[in-house]
């Protein structure tokens, strides 16, 4: 089988005639379980991103062929990236425009319960703080102004070094949580790789 060069940064459309053309592509996902679990790339596995750290050596030892990396935006897909390539793994695209780009696509997606993905979560819990706090500090006190300060300090801190502390931990809770979700059972999956499909186990994910 002849293989091509895979460009650093893939748009959908060229990423998925590769994998078609190459079946030893893997599309690594790394968003939340939950949001895998609400919609996911057909064929990609699910390593979120606070996981993938402690399985990065691993990663690196045992897969050579290409793998792209996919999240919601493209955002969090960069610093798997930066983790990875730390680990000492080169074989590493990004999918431009993640996830939404993919569905915009229209190309092939695997759905399953709808769930509220973490960049909206973020938006609607520091939308949250802003909006009650300032009502606080009209209405009880002049010092709940200060929380709005430290939401927008954090925002900003936030778009400044391409980090998002509260994405962190709302990635942490039980919601965004699964009960089915096995990262292990998803690392295992990834590297033995059988093209064309993901374990109904680990698809589950």
């Amino acid at each position: 089988m002849i293989t091509e060069t895979v460009a650093p940064v893939v748009n959908p459309g060229e990423a998925r005639r590769l994998s078609a053309s190459n079946p030893a592509i893997r599309f690594l996902d790394v968003r939340t379980p939950a949001e895998y679990e609400t919609l996911h790339i057909e064929g990609a596995y699910n390593v979120p991103l606070d996981r993938l750290g402690e399985h990065a050596a691993e990663l690196c030892s045992n897969l050579a062929d290409p793998v792209i990396l996919v999240c919601q935006t493209g955002g969090r897909a960069k610093k798997a990236d930066t983790t990875l390539r730390q680990a000492g793994m080169n074989n590493l695209h990004l999918l431009e425009g993640g996830v939404n780009a993919w569905v915009s696509s229209d190309l092939p997606v695997v759905r399953g319960a709808k769930r509220v993905s973490l960049e909206r979560q973020v938006r609607m819990v520091a939308g949250a703080m802003v909006a009650v706090s300032a009502v606080l500090a009209l209405l009880v006190n002049p010092w709940f102004a200060l929380v709005p300060a430290f939401v927008g300090s954090g925002l900003l801190f936030s778009g400044a070094t391409d980090t998002c502390t509260m994405g962190m931990v709302l990635a942490k809770l039980p919601y965004n949580r699964p009960a089915t979700c096995d990262v292990e059972l998803m690392v295992r999956e990834l590297m033995i790789h059988r093209p064309g499909a993901v374990s109904a186990t680990a698809g589950s994910v």
